[in-house]
């Protein structure tokens, strides 16, 4: 009898949906950023996303799913998503509005459906890595599978260093 797979809420709705994916977990004891298990995973940084939630003074929440190495650029993202602005979720709400924990936090099965928006230039990759659903686990699935998953559109909302 083998050892019983651990699946996550974000799997299981892959595995509904029919949509391929592949899984790899890795130790870890506190929460480490996207950089450091990119390197500890042997991953080129340019295929690892993080997911960030933002909120609206509207009070909607956003989620942006964007490059390790990149930063969201705030008037890019609200102008993607209809706002005229947008800060990050205070980190003691990222549970109650996701279901997720900080460093586990994915596109997939949140608690509710929050617009989402993915990085332009992950439209052109044929594979992504993001969080799992826990900490502890990265989901490799196609950038294009993650949008209908989530429901994410593709916009340009990185900060870029030559002002475009």
């Amino acid at each position: 009898m083998g050892k019983k797979e651990i699946k996550t809420n974000a799997m299981r709705i892959l595995d509904r949906q029919n949509i391929h994916y592949e899984y790899e977990t890795y130790e870890c004891k506190e929460f480490t950023d996207g950089i450091q298990v990119a390197d500890m995973l042997g991953y080129e940084h340019h295929l690892v996303y993080k997911t960030l939630i933002t909120a609206a003074k509207t009070g909607g929440y956003y989620v942006f799913v964007i490059p390790i190495e990149e930063e969201i650029d705030f008037k890019k993202a609200a102008k993607a998503v209809g706002e005229k602005s947008l800060s990050m979720l205070p980190l003691k709400e990222l549970t109650k509005v996701s279901g997720y924990v900080r460093g586990g936090c994915t596109a997939i099965g949140m608690k509710k459906q929050y617009p989402t928006v993915m990085q332009k230039d992950a439209a052109a990759l044929p594979y992504i890595y993001v969080s799992g659903g826990k900490v502890g686990m990265q989901i490799k699935l196609s950038p294009k599978d993650l949008k209908k998953v989530s429901g994410a559109e593709f916009a340009d909302v990185i900060v870029r260093g030559d002002g475009i």
